[in-house]
């Protein structure tokens, strides 16, 4: 992170700077400094006020030293909480420029088209977003990107805005936690190194943490997990947080978080023809999981949550699973090895089939990049979602549209199950057809949800979530280009509700 960012004390001195976000046409008011000012800088024929766009007025003044810097939202009729927070985001990268410790946000001319606390949560989550950036790498060669003394930023918002603000930097800090995972290089971020960071957030935020190592994954017959990671650098191994508030024990099934933590792909022996470039990101499902857990945690939820993370490195030796082996998995299905390329499944129904038995959860949501169909179907912006339970699909969507994480539901059936079957095993990991790619997927982990998935569709509430698009950002205002945390604010807003 860049800086952190703090809420002003109710009492706070003037700030450095008054960050004004207003849609096209919007006359100041008397709450203005300088409001004849701004209203002749807004006067001038450059000046359209477009989404996004920035003008700034100086004070020079001895009753207003500072400045304001105001930020467009376009048309007003058409302004969303995604188009604050990304003028949030575009404010805060002016305000690191001018390398300013303290500012005002102030937001004129909506009327009540929005609440207080739903704005205070739009800005918290522009500046959260917008706030990171992965350096910690760079060398004696490059210069940091970031301060030598990072400039921390205090923000004054309006009484009613800042519950919301707060609320949304906590949940911000589970994104840095996913993002900065996610961007850390296979060759630090293995296995071990991630169940240790696991061990060491539940520490830190009062998260129960349990490892489930290689070897106790093999008393378990996590055939799955252990096959996916044989040949990787460091053990494969199941990672479980549990968030258990004093009021679990009116809510004592829990939501269950799932995610695919594969720290690098290389494809196994059915080898990716780009040498695996980015593959690093192929562990983000799991990423988002820990850093959902990290905000729940944050925000002391009533619901009791419990995440598992299955990490594994897919590489390849004479230790490294093969096509036509065939696998068992920890709910005794089996599965015929057609594509060490797709292990993501592989790893994941362990997970579920595990965590569904022991927790017996009233929901279950899993993120993963699982599929390249999910892209070639719905691009990078909307993640792809299977469901068994239209209630909980619905809530899914609600809260991704509440986020500005959009998801679209994908079809799943028994046809689609049946293209997973196999002529020597109960499954195999890939069909001999691309036909429905990304369904396959689903299709397949279908099979590890709860006692009865075996022999039908799971009736436990289930969605799967294909973030294969969404995981990373070629980079824009609200983010820079890498891993997006896609899910964590998700999955801290769903568990809220539940």
């Amino acid at each position: 992170m860049y800086r952190k960012i703090k809420p002003a004390p109710v009492t706070s001195k003037p700030t450095d700077a008054l960050v004004l976000l207003m849609p096209a046409k919007a006359e100041p008011t008397a709450a203005v400094p300088d409001p004849l000012a701004l209203a002749s800088l807004l006067g001038q024929a450059d000046v359209t006020l477009s989404p996004g766009q920035t003008r700034t007025l100086y004070h020079t003044g001895r009753s207003r030293p500072g400045r304001t810097l105001v930020v467009g939202l376009g048309e007003a009729e058409k302004v969303t909480a995604d188009t604050i927070r990304r003028a949030a985001a575009g404010a805060l990268r002016e305000l690191f420029t001018a390398k300013l410790t303290s500012a005002s946000f102030m937001v004129e001319g909506l009327g009540e088209s929005m609440a207080g606390a739903q704005l205070g949560r739009a800005i918290g989550d522009g500046l959260a977003l917008a706030n990171f950036g992965f350096d910690s790498y760079h060398g004696k060669s490059k210069r940091p990107t970031k301060p030598d003394k990072p400039i921390n930023l205090t923000v004054e918002l309006p009484a009613d805005q800042r519950a919301g603000f707060k609320q949304a930097l906590k949940i911000g800090e589970g994104v840095t936690t996913a993002r900065t995972l996610s961007a850390t290089p296979p060759n630090i971020a293995n296995p071990l190194y991630i169940a240790r960071y696991c061990k060491a957030l539940a520490k830190k935020t009062g998260l129960k943490c349990t490892v489930i190592d290689a070897r106790k994954a093999k008393e378990l017959k996590m055939g799955g997990l252990l096959a996916v990671g044989a040949a990787g650098s460091t053990p494969p191994c199941m990672v479980v947080l549990e968030w258990s508030p004093g009021s679990a024990k009116t809510k004592p099934k829990p939501l269950l978080l799932v995610g695919k933590g594969v720290t690098f792909d290389t494809g196994g022996y059915s080898l990716k023809g780009d040498g695996g470039k980015g593959m690093k990101y192929d562990k983000c499902g799991a990423m988002n999981v820990i850093g959902a857990m990290h905000a729940i945690a944050n925000l002391k939820l009533k619901q009791r949550v419990v995440g598992i993370v299955g990490l594994a490195e897919n590489m390849i030796d004479r230790e490294a699973y093969r096509v036509d082996d065939i696998l068992t998995f920890c709910n005794g299905v089996t599965c015929e090895v057609t594509n060490t390329d797709a292990e993501g499944r592989l790893v994941l129904a362990d997970c579920l089939a595990y965590g569904t038995k022991t927790y017996k959860p009233a929901a279950v949501i899993d993120f993963a990049t699982l599929t390249g169909g999910v892209v070639v179907a719905l691009g990078k912006k909307i993640a792809g979602v299977w469901s068994t339970s239209d209630e909980l699909l619905g809530k899914v969507k609600d809260a991704g549209q509440t986020v500005g994480e959009p998801v679209w539901q994908l079809p799943l059936n028994d046809d689609y199950r049946k293209m997973m079957q196999a002529k020597h095993a109960d499954l195999h990991n890939s069909a001999p057809v691309r036909e429905a790619h990304a369904t396959q997927g689903a299709a397949f982990l279908s099979y590890f949800v709860g006692q009865d998935a075996p022999k039908q569709i799971p009736t436990t509430p289930w969605v799967h979530i294909d973030i294969a698009g969404t995981s990373n950002t070629d980079g824009d205002v609200l983010m820079e280009k890498g891993p997006t945390g896609f899910g964590v604010r998700l999955a801290t807003e769903l568990a809220s509700t539940l």
